[in-house]
């Protein structure tokens, strides 16, 4: 059994065990943490509409998921009030955290945002996938990185870096936003969509015609970012989402949107 069954095994045997008993009073968040994680009197959290995985809208066009409930109670925590500072792409969050415009981001972790970005350990995994029209003669994942086939992605999105390091023959085309790959796909006539497995199932139910690849061609670990250099605010996050991850908080929010196909990231392991 794989690293991703794995998990997803352990995530839903948290969510079915219903709301876990909550654990030993945490201790007060370290002054530096606090002072990083608000620079400007509160959190200000970016939220990314580009993964439905970890954010959508309501009915009434709030904001929810589990990077929402994540960052409220981070704030809750930490003392501070919370802003929400919302977005389309997963470039755009990037580019945020990199401008200090935000204090705090859920996003992919990738080497190359690394450059710029503070992590902790991841507390989802995600699954990146293709999508083909029905009649594509591309059976396999394997058989994307061809000459002459054109790949579609997300500006700035996890599997846009990845892609860009790892396909040798295809060709990527960059959409906007992770949400417009599909509608790009169709419209260029191009041959293959990659994103977020749920994102393009969904997709897929919407516009018809086309089909999935079996499995996927990569896993997504989806962790917390600070700006560069905030260390206290990464230390203080780091034993918070550890925390959340054992609690059963984020499997519990993973339930409760209805959130199939991600599961709880494993526990960091002990240095």
């Amino acid at each position: 059994m794989d690293l991703f069954r794995r998990t997803l095994c352990a995530a839903s045997a948290l969510a079915l065990a219903g709301c876990a008993a909550p654990g030993p009073a945490s201790a007060p968040p370290p002054a530096a943490a606090i002072a990083e994680l608000s620079s400007t009197g509160k959190l200000r959290a970016a939220i990314n509409f580009g993964n439905p995985i970890l954010a959508t809208r309501s009915a009434s066009g709030e904001p929810q998921g589990v990077s929402v409930d994540l960052a409220r109670e981070a704030a809750r925590r930490l003392g501070v009030p919370i802003e929400l500072v919302l977005f389309n792409s997963a470039g755009n969050v990037v580019e945020a955290v990199k401008a200090r415009q935000v204090d705090l981001a859920f996003v992919a972790i990738d080497p190359v945002r690394a450059a710029d970005m503070e992590y902790t350990a991841p507390y989802v995994i995600i699954e990146g996938a293709y999508l083909v029209r029905n009649d594509s003669p591309l059976r396999r994942n394997e058989d994307v990185d061809r000459a002459g086939t054109r790949v579609v992605v997300g500006r700035g999105s996890a599997y846009d870096l990845f892609l860009t390091r790892e396909i040798k023959a295809a060709t990527l085309v960059r959409a906007p936003t992770s949400p417009a790959v599909t509608d790009l796909f169709l419209a260029e006539k191009l041959d293959v969509a990659a994103g977020v497995k749920q994102q393009l199932e969904a997709d897929a139910q919407r516009v018809g015609g086309v089909r999935l690849l079996p499995g996927r061609f990569m896993v997504i670990e989806q962790a917390m970012g600070v700006p560069k250099g905030r260390t206290a605010a990464q230390a203080w996050l780091s034993g918070f989402i550890e925390e959340m991850k054992a609690s059963g908080f984020v499997a519990q929010g993973l339930q409760r949107h209805q959130i199939q196909g991600a599961a709880v990231a494993p526990a960091r392991a002990s240095r």
